[in-house]
């Protein structure tokens, strides 16, 4: 998105996702696999950019599902569920008491989501009931039927070649508002590759995204992913997910396409059916301040205006987005089109020794570090280069931005070199405007 972070099935459904995010602690950003500048980007523009995907199903590598990328308490269970509690690795119960004479810590609200999430005692059969109530005649083979929990997985065969399918019910933690909205707006292409995507608002008040994408975004002719969200005004979510294959990894290709059209997609989670299930999902913990914010970070809107503001003129933005810390902007002078990314970053001081120990670093007068970057292209298509700045204040104020000749990942090359030079990106990167958007 896609969903639970932790869940028993989160080898499967990260597998592709997490070949392109790596394995970082996302508390210091999740570094990408990168070609020769694997500092600049631990800890930096990946950070912003996993957290975009939590909150608007932006940057998933993999399967365009949020079951796939592990929201955090967006959702709460698996989409690929097999039915029982999710059993998540790594989301504690409230702590023990050590002794009788201790007192038990008081869980954090990350523990209250995830616990709460846990929670869900939905007959799978129910939800199963409900799929093939709404989709059209065929065979269905349905997994843990005898189970509990929020979603289900079968295997539909209407004659066509087996297909695997998902749907599951949950609560969106950012609710309808718009933090819950992101969750059905369609990704930029910078970093998703599809090739049909719809939003909008339903006449009821419910919001609903489709798109239809692929597995694996880089490789076309393997398996395609379809899928439909629907956001209520209420704040559930009702997701469906369908492959033309019969599992959504490791099975080869049975039917040219999935087997249901975006009307029978929408047709499926929009019904009334799952009105009785959604009634049965806890509620979750509200968070008493945004929780896609860190202290001191800048929000999307000023990473936004504060780039616009910095770059050259005669550059025009086609595309842009970003969140909490993280922007992007496509970047067109003319001469092709040119992706920038930027991450800003307080109270990194602790990680100086990691990002700045070698290579072409430079200490200014006033104690900041610089250390530039120059390589072949991330995920990139052909003849893709990619230029980065990484600067870092003696406070643990960190701005680091990259640029490279190409509109997106996996999009080959569309001119010689990035839209803006390496002086341009430091010039950027050293700009006292991040302190103060950061402030705000």
């Amino acid at each position: 998105m896609p969903l639970n972070e932790g869940s028993q099935h989160d080898d499967a459904p990260h597998e592709g996702f997490e070949e392109e995010l790596g394995a970082v602690l996302r508390s210091t950003g999740e570094g990408f696999s990168t070609d020769g500048r694997r500092e600049l980007v631990a800890g930096g523009l990946t950070r912003g950019k996993r957290r975009l995907v939590r909150r608007r199903l932006a940057v998933t590598g993999g399967a365009l599902a949020l079951a796939a990328v592990g929201i955090g308490g967006v959702y709460g269970g698996s989409v690929l569920g097999t039915g029982g509690p999710a059993k998540a690795a790594g989301v504690a119960a409230a702590p023990k008491p050590a002794s009788g004479t201790d007192k038990p810590t008081e869980p954090s609200l990350e523990e209250k989501r995830r616990l709460a999430m846990q929670q869900a005692e939905i007959p799978v059969k129910d939800i199963a009931a409900v799929v093939q109530a709404n989709t059209p005649a065929g065979q269905w083979q349905f997994e843990g039927l005898d189970g509990k929990g929020q979603s289900a997985l079968g295997v539909y065969d209407d004659g066509g070649g087996k297909a695997a399918v998902s749907v599951g019910v949950y609560r969106a933690a950012g609710g309808a508002g718009e933090a819950g909205a992101g969750q059905v707006e369609c990704p930029s292409k910078v970093h998703v590759d599809f090739d049909k995507c719809t939003t909008g608002l339903l006449p009821g008040g419910d919001r609903l995204m489709v798109i239809q994408g692929y597995e694996y975004p880089d490789r076309r002719e393997d398996t395609k992913n379809w899928r439909a969200v629907l956001l209520t005004k209420d704040g559930f979510l009702v997701d469906a997910s369908e492959w033309n294959a019969p599992a959504q990894k490791g099975a080869a290709v049975s039917r040219e396409n999935p087997p249901f059209t975006a009307t029978q997609l929408k047709a499926l989670v929009t019904s009334d059916d799952w009105r009785p299930l959604l009634e049965q999902l806890p509620k979750l913990p509200k968070p008493d301040v945004d929780p896609g914010a860190a202290p001191g970070e800048a929000s999307g809107p000023e990473i936004q205006a504060t780039l616009r503001s910095l770059l050259p003129k005669g550059l025009r933005v086609t595309d842009k987005g970003g969140d909490y810390g993280y922007g992007f902007q496509v970047l067109d002078d003319g001469k092709g089109k040119s992706l920038v990314e930027i991450n800003v970053q307080p109270n990194m001081g602790g990680a100086l020794g990691d990002l700045f120990g070698s290579g072409d670093v430079t200490t200014l007068p006033d104690g900041r570090k610089v250390k530039v970057t120059q390589g072949s292209g991330e995920k990139g298509g052909a003849g893709v280069v990619s230029w980065g700045v990484d600067t870092m204040t003696p406070e643990g104020f960190r701005v680091v931005i990259s640029s490279m000749n190409a509109g997106g990942y996996r999009q080959d090359a569309t001119r010689a070199e990035p839209a803006l030079t390496v002086e341009q990106l430091k010039a950027i990167a050293l700009s006292p405007k991040w302190q103060k958007a950061s402030a705000k």
